[in-house]
């Protein structure tokens, strides 16, 4: 079967699917994360890499603007990510580069407003608030389909030339910036550092794949008429019947799919084990399901 496709017009159309809500939360998501930034970042010196970190760093040891530091070397990086990424990948980051730092500008006196009623006593919590916003502000840009650019623009050089993974090329980046802010500022504000970081792509995380409301079951059962019965009449719910066979007996066997919710997760567990007690089970998170038949479950309400 010959099937031929254009890559490249997949890509356009996808790029032009819901531009304008995609850009109202681009520029949402970047005045979250500048707002984060003016807030809590800057004045506590808490730097977690890319070039907003640098320009912490810059601005303590050489009293340089943050603004002017983001601007100069989010320019510089989009004119190296044209020659050294192309075109394509370049308009991708160019868009996020150029609103970081004006939102930087925009969102500074507001963040001074709100400081003057923003007083915590731990800085622990300022920390986690740092990380959660963080992580909500990077979840929603991600989920556009841009970035904003900086130190994305290196890990993205780093893999097509060095051929280094990109989530090795981020964090070892991220990771020489945080050790030079350890030397400058202590310990302690790398180790806050780090929190800011493990928040930050939890929440990217959740808003990028969502929180898991089923469960994804495999059931490998002796009684695969019995489960499956359970499955559809009793359950009402949809199920897959896969062929398999036992790598080391050498059995072949029916392996039964169903994705069921995470409410129903124990007792539908325990309900299989009391039809066969010698039920095999591999059970995942289950982030989002679409299409197929969809059936209201009246069994465990």
């Amino acid at each position: 079967m010959d099937i031929n496709f254009d890559l490249k017009q997949i890509t356009n159309i996808i790029t032009k699917k819901n531009f304008y809500i995609r850009s109202f939360f681009l520029i949402f998501g970047i005045a979250l994360l500048t707002l984060d930034y003016n807030l809590f970042l800057l004045p506590n010196n808490l730097v977690i890499g890319g070039t907003s970190g640098l320009a912490i760093l810059f601005k303590y040891l050489f009293n340089i603007s943050p603004t002017i530091f983001i601007y100069i070397s989010n320019f510089a990086l989009i004119i190296f990510s044209y020659f050294f990424l192309g075109k394509q990948e370049t308009k991708k980051n160019i868009v996020g580069s150029i609103l970081y730092p004006v939102f930087i500008s925009i969102t500074a006196p507001l963040a001074k407003i709100l400081l003057n009623y923003l007083h915590f006593d731990s800085m622990i919590i300022v920390v986690l608030l740092a990380g959660i916003l963080c992580g909500i502000a990077n979840g929603i840009i991600y989920k556009t389909g841009f970035t904003t650019g900086g130190s994305d623009i290196l890990m993205k050089i780093l893999n097509k030339y060095a051929k280094i993974p990109e989530g090795k090329s981020l964090f070892s980046i991220n990771l020489i910036i945080m050790i030079f802010s350890a030397l400058i500022f202590g310990a302690n504000k790398f180790i806050y550092g780090l929190i800011i970081l493990y928040l930050n792509s939890t929440f990217i995380d959740r808003i990028l794949i969502g929180i898991s409301d089923s469960k994804l079951f495999f059931i490998y059962t002796k009684k695969t008429e019995e489960v499956k019965k359970f499955i559809l009449e009793d359950l009402k719910i949809g199920v897959t019947i896969l062929n398999a066979k036992g790598g080391y007996s050498k059995e072949e066997n029916d392996v039964l799919m169903c994705v069921v919710p995470t409410k129903d997760y124990y007792l539908f567990k325990e309900t299989v084990l009391e039809i066969d007690h010698k039920a095999f089970f591999v059970i995942n998170d289950c982030y989002e399901v679409a299409g197929g038949v969809n059936k209201h479950n009246h069994f465990f309400s």
